[in-house]
């Protein structure tokens, strides 16, 4: 059996690729998250960025703006989480598809 290193620059090329898009792709997903039955919403892309916070009147006690601060902190941390494992689905089949199931790579599941 011949190594193909010319087949394997491609196939590393065409993987650089699909790794590429799949980020673009991980800055234009969202994820919303909502705590405190609606009085706090935040949304997030899968890129890891906070792009909208919402905050409702009734959350804003002026004597107590500690629950305020955990209220946020509780939904900034849910769309975050959420949106990384909407991004690290996608990762993982874009990597069956692409045969490379099994690797176990860190972070992008198993």
């Amino acid at each position: 059996m011949a190594f193909d290193m010319e087949k394997l620059l491609q196939q590393a090329a065409q993987m650089q690729e699909q790794v590429q898009r799949m980020q673009q792709e991980a800055a234009r997903e969202t994820a919303q998250s909502s705590v405190g039955g609606g009085l706090v919403k935040v949304t997030a892309t899968g890129a890891g960025e906070v792009v909208a916070v919402e905050i409702s009147r009734e959350a804003i006690d002026p004597d107590d703006p500690q629950a305020l601060a955990d209220l946020v902190l509780a939904a900034v941390n849910e769309a975050l989480r959420s949106a990384r494992a909407g991004v690290e689905a996608k990762a993982q089949q874009m990597l069956g598809d692409m045969g490379l199931g099994g690797l176990g790579l860190p972070g992008l599941g198993e």
